[in-house]
């Protein structure tokens, strides 16, 4: 091994270190860039397996990526196919910011790049999720700035204390983590910045590199919708071939089977099919730089469901489930099933009747809904991801005695179904569809879709099991890049789409939450329609949700047979 200082067209030099296998070259090489260091997992097994590997630190940066990463990595390509020792095919391979570094220097469709594994990163569309979230900011962005500056101070308490005002934050003595912070925080409209490579590979798709690519995520990852997203653009403008990978973990978490306060079986951890991780990565990089045959299908999806529902002797719900293949994402086959919203909160086929009577709350900012798992990262020990029963405890952030359900909430709205007659296995895009309205400037609506099991001896109240949930401002329904404050009692069409796998067993229920909160996974719209980042006042807002002929709220289930 031995390091170089690589020079980029700036005239930045960036730390490199070089791993070469014994003999002579020239060999194929395997790229990890990463902010975090540079030490890199596949260098032991991958020059062992006749691979060069480059472990390349990206530049200090602030913030969510740097602007300057896309330009960075093909530099650091084309330098490395000019090397004696590379015969000039490259591989990457990175893990969340590292997957991020990968999808920006692919946008580029650098020299060499013949094959990528992202794992949990990778940007699809950053504003819609990853770092904003239809326009919400995901607060594990605040969380890892403090994180990357402070110790010694209590940041539950900095939370509660949300929203933070630039100069009095607790980055307050680390002026470039709070600017960048407060660019995040106030940078809501998606204009150019959110369309740079690195936060948007979507818009670099038809130029993307042509390299064979594997996208993997899971159900409790904050980047679900980037490897979908990412997968499906890049298979729909002809580009390498690409695959998906979606298991049931929390981020990074490939080898375990419980996920929060949920186990899902001895098949969850991705070695129950792919043996060893490191080979599988090395195997794809055989596969095209030697022409290897490979037996993996496009798309290998984890089905949650299908367990004892009984708790487990670890104290955990048995959900259960199993790996499936698939020619493609959204699955083929999957039949589109129309569940309406009703104002008595049911979930049913029958579309509502013609004169039904809204459905509205108050929403007061002071109070949101506490945030009880999902698919984050970055926020411990604020909040914890994975799959919980939807009930306040002590252990979660915001809540309070009596530690009720969430959907006893007044704020809550949760539509269900009647209990299942048969299974019900739902894989692919859920979409919801609302029609809403709100008396105040601007505000925002969540969703979140449970696996309500029903009572049993070891759950005698039952377990509300969160499988997906979202969120969007109401600001930016229509056009995200011209948003617009709303007048009291405007109708506006909603649409959210939740990617999931699970099988509702019979007796089971399919249950929608609406409400206008998340917190602390999402920063709370003070309701006023102020600049974002900007607002020192609050107010009440009364929400409403229709459900009636004329304004058909509605639930879009993929049915894929068992």
């Amino acid at each position: 091994m031995r390091t170089e200082m690589v020079v980029m067209r700036d005239g930045v030099r960036l730390a490199t270190d070089i791993h070469l296998p014994a003999g002579d070259g020239p060999w194929p090489v395997i790229l990890e860039r990463s902010p975090g260091g540079r030490t890199p997992g596949l260098a032991a097994a991958g020059t062992a397996r006749g691979y060069g590997v480059v472990a390349q630190r990206c530049r200090d940066r602030h913030g969510v990526i740097c602007r300057a990463e896309a330009a960075d990595g093909a530099d650091t390509c084309a330098w490395i196919t000019e090397q004696p020792w590379c015969d000039g095919r490259i591989g990457t391979v990175g893990f969340a910011d590292g997957a991020h570094a990968e999808a920006a220097l692919g946008c580029l469709d650098p020299p060499g790049l013949v094959a990528q594994v992202l794992e949990c990163g990778g940007f699809f569309d950053a504003w819609a999720s990853g770092v904003r979230h239809n326009g919400v900011l995901e607060l594990s962005q605040a969380v890892r700035a403090f994180h990357q500056a402070l110790a010694g101070e209590d940041i539950r308490d900095w939370i509660a204390a949300w929203p933070w005002q630039q100069g009095q934050s607790p980055l307050r003595h680390h002026p470039d983590e709070e600017a960048a912070l407060f660019d995040l925080l106030c940078q809501g409209v998606r204009d150019g910045f959110w369309k740079q490579a690195g936060l948007w590979a979507e818009g670099f798709h038809h130029r993307y590199s042509r390299a064979d690519c594997v996208h993997v995520s899971s159900w409790f990852d904050p980047f679900v919708a980037t490897a979908t997203g990412n997968y499906r653009g890049l298979s729909a403008a002809g580009r390498g071939r690409q695959r998906l990978i979606l298991g049931p973990w929390r981020h990074g978490e490939r080898s375990a089977q419980v996920a929060g306060d949920v186990d899902f079986g001895p098949e969850a951890p991705v070695e129950s099919w792919a043996g060893d991780w490191l080979d599988y990565q090395l195997r794809h990089f055989d596969a095209v730089t030697r022409g290897m045959a490979t037996p993996e299908p496009a798309v290998r999806v984890f089905v949650m469901g299908g367990g004892s529902g009984r708790r487990t002797a670890a104290g955990w719900l048995d959900h259960g489930g199993r790996w499936i293949a698939a020619a493609d994402w959204p699955v083929p086959g999957a039949v589109a099933s129309v569940l309406y919203l009703h104002n008595d909160c049911r979930l049913d086929p029958l579309p509502p009747q013609d004169r039904a009577m809204p459905l509205s709350y108050d929403f007061d900012p002071a109070d949101p809904v506490p945030t009880i798992g999902g698919n984050f990262a970055g926020l411990e020990p604020i909040a914890t991801a994975g799959s919980f029963d939807q009930v306040g405890a002590a252990i979660f952030f915001g809540c309070r005695p009596p530690f009720l359900p969430l959907a006893a909430r007044r704020d809550v709205l949760a539509f269900q179904t009647a209990p299942l007659a048969a299974p019900l296995q739902v894989v692919g895009p859920v979409e919801v569809d609302m029609f809403v309205a709100t008396d105040a400037p601007d505000t925002d609506f969540t969703a979140k879709l449970i696996d309500v099991h029903p009572p049993g001896a070891d759950y005698p109240r039952g377990y509300a099991m969160l499988l997906a949930d979202t969120i969007l401002r109401l600001r930016y329904a229509e056009n995200p890049e011209e948003p617009r404050l709303r007048q009291p009692g405007e109708v506006v069409r909603l649409r959210f789409v939740l990617d999931i796998a699970n099988l509702f067993q019979a007796g089971h229920r399919v249950r929608l939450d609406v409400s206008s909160s998340n917190f602390p996974k999402f920063d709370i719209n003070p309701n006023t329609g102020e600049p974002e980042g900007a607002s020192r006042r609050r107010r009440l807002a009364v929400n409403t949700v229709f459900a009636d002929a004329a304004r058909p709220s509605r639930v879009i289930l993929p049915v894929l047979a068992p």
